[in-house]
């Protein structure tokens, strides 16, 4: 029983599939909490979208396929606030106006070239099948982004929490926008090979949300979403192996369950514990 559990430890492949996945739910999970505070999650989900259409044209034109996933992620992001700006359009429809286009092309473009490279991987992954090249290029995007974060947590932080303080404190409000942009379209990039542009967004909106229901504390939100987001990662390429099911799509239940769990029993915010202290603590106080 023992030997059988272990099985899947024993192929290098499961083991690089699960050092991948968790340091790409590290960086997700962290950014994460910051599109959670800054209301930008349906950002996430329109520039995982949006990237689409730039991977076409990129092989195409034989560039890098993850430069043109940054330009037109970049350019997804850059068109929203130029929309936004210039109409009387509410970004969240401006975000769906652009994503949507922007993916439709892309799949106009894929349907036209002929091609014996696996397009269909970015929309769904393939993380236990990536290849060596692809896993390092992921590798280094995602440590680039992991360095930045952590180097930029605090301006970052603020500027999500109010960018009005930010601006009057002398913090150059424009370019941390701009970076935090730059940011999730890399992070974007380094994710979308791995466990395809659909699953990323829930790598994305997942993890912080169920943080945010655990406490109000930025550094043990970090902290909760981080935790979770390895834990569903290593789980879901474990347990890919016993089901032979998509490893990127387990991942996302596993973060889907974490999240359940934690908005029914969080200790804090959850439906049944934190309305039960609630009521504890009314009681308590009464006369």
């Amino acid at each position: 029983m023992t030997q059988l559990l272990l099985e899947p430890l024993s192929h290098p492949f499961m083991v690089d599939a699960m050092i991948l996945a968790s340091l790409i739910g590290v960086i997700c999970a962290m950014l994460s909490c910051f599109l959670i505070l800054k209301g930008w999650s349906l950002m996430g989900d329109a520039v995982s979208h949006a990237v689409f259409p730039g991977i076409v044209i990129a092989y195409i034109v034989g560039l890098p396929l993850a430069l043109g996933a940054f330009l037109a992620g970049f350019l997804c992001a850059g068109a929203t606030g130029w929309i936004k700006a210039n109409s009387r359009i509410k970004e969240d429809a401006v975000m769906g106006i652009v994503f949507t286009g922007m993916f439709a092309l892309g799949l106009v473009l894929f349907t036209k070239i002929n091609t014996d490279l696996h397009l269909n991987h970015i929309l769904t992954g393939n993380l236990l099948g990536i290849e060596s090249g692809t896993r390092i290029q992921a590798m280094i995007v995602a440590g680039v982004v992991l360095v930045v974060l952590v180097l930029k947590e605090r301006d970052l932080l603020l500027y999500c929490f109010d960018p009005n303080h930010a601006r009057s404190i002398g913090l150059p409000v424009t370019l941390l926008h701009y970076l935090l942009l730059a940011i999730l379209a890399a992070t974007i990039v380094a994710s979308l090979q791995a466990v395809g542009i659909i699953l990323t967004i829930a790598m994305l909106i997942i993890p912080g949300s169920t943080a945010y229901l655990l406490t109000d504390r930025f550094r043990w939100m970090m902290f909760y979403a981080i935790t979770s987001a390895v834990l569903s990662c290593v789980l879901g390429v474990y347990f890919s192996y016993f089901l032979d099911g998509s490893s990127g799509a387990l991942i996302v239940l596993f973060q889907t369950a974490f999240f359940l769990l934690a908005m029914l029993f969080g200790p804090k915010f959850g439906i049944v514990w934190g309305q039960g202290l609630l009521k504890a603590q009314t009681l308590a106080a009464a006369p």
